[in-house]
């Protein structure tokens, strides 16, 4: 079974020209298929058109956000509720074309464990678009998963992917980085893209800030996250050694008779050895904390995130 999720937020002209859209790209497959759309906190009729498709359907499920929580909260709730073997995700304002979506399912019978779009020809501003090629460039250099569009949201992968993945804040914007850091084959593949003709993009220029606070995040979690002694430990040592080196001189000029209790280099010496010391100190409480981490317990299996309110089967 093929399982299409679909965040949307006031998206109500968009339902069911989607589903319709995806009918016609999957039906012609010999596989069975569902689709799991996620409302967001939606505030307009976005609601009553998905519970007017799920009672006329069959293969439609509908998960509802008790408050807006996010595109990663929201793919993490129907990731919780997928069936079927391998797992499509795409946004639900009709940019992403579901045409595409046989081409990915046929790059990931290649071997790959996930396959995510790749907007060659992107339908945004100037702008927005240029702040997306740097914005995958810092993300390639720092991860290690060089991608031309990390963030697509048209992505098919294995749903063991989906079970592994761990989504919150905005970490969907790394779902490649993510699935490579836990060992799955990640590739890309080339994409149509349309112009958006229903409501509007709700992403700003804050979102650049906040996703490279993500980008740190997760750059630390993929490298860092078991062994922390080595980021803050190393960084340690070289501030250590860097204001040892520096008292070891100011000691050999004191030594020679000259007055070095007023000198700025003494402080910033003394300086660095504390911070040195204060980082190796942090290093070794990550060990500890590290060493005695377990995996989050869900509380509630049946329900994939405590925020969901509603759900549809």
């Amino acid at each position: 079974m093929i399982s299409v999720v679909v965040p949307v937020r006031d998206e109500e002209r968009t339902v069911e020209p989607l589903y319709d859209e995806l009918a016609s790209a999957l039906g012609g497959l010999d596989e069975p298929w569902e689709v799991v759309y996620v409302d967001d906190g939606s505030r307009d009729g976005t609601h009553a058109a998905l519970a007017h498709l799920h009672e006329s359907t069959t293969n439609v499920r509908v998960v509802r956000m008790r408050r807006n929580a996010g595109k990663a909260a929201a793919l993490d709730a129907g990731f919780g509720l997928v069936e079927g073997d391998v797992v499509v995700t795409i946004d639900g304002d009709l940019q992403d074309d579901p045409a595409e979506i046989p081409r990915l399912l046929a790059k990931l019978d290649e071997g790959f464990d996930l396959v995510t779009g790749w907007k060659t020809e992107r339908s945004d501003p100037f702008v927005r678009r240029a702040l997306s090629r740097v914005f995958n460039t810092v993300t390639g250099w720092l991860s290690g998963v060089h991608l031309h569009d990390m963030n697509c949201g048209l992505k098919a992968f294995r749903v063991d992917v989906a079970r592994n993945l761990d989504l919150y804040g905005e970490l969907h914007r790394f779902v490649p980085v993510l699935a490579h850091d836990l060992g799955f084959r990640v590739t890309e593949l080339g994409v149509n893209h349309r112009p958006r003709e229903h409501g509007h993009s709700r992403y700003g220029m804050e979102r650049y800030a906040r996703g490279f606070l993500d980008l740190m995040t997760v750059t630390f979690m993929s490298r860092y996250r078991h062994r922390p002694l080595h980021l803050f430990g190393g960084l340690g040592l070289v501030l250590g050694t860097i204001g040892t080196g520096i008292l070891v001189y100011l000691t050999v000029e004191k030594l020679g008779g000259e007055a070095i209790g007023r000198r700025p280099l003494l402080l910033l010496g003394v300086l660095l050895v504390v911070v040195g010391i204060q980082f190796l100190s942090l290093g070794l409480l990550s060990e500890l904390v590290t060493s005695q981490h377990r995996e989050r317990v869900r509380a509630l299996e049946d329900h994939p995130s405590r925020l969901v309110a509603e759900i549809l089967r």
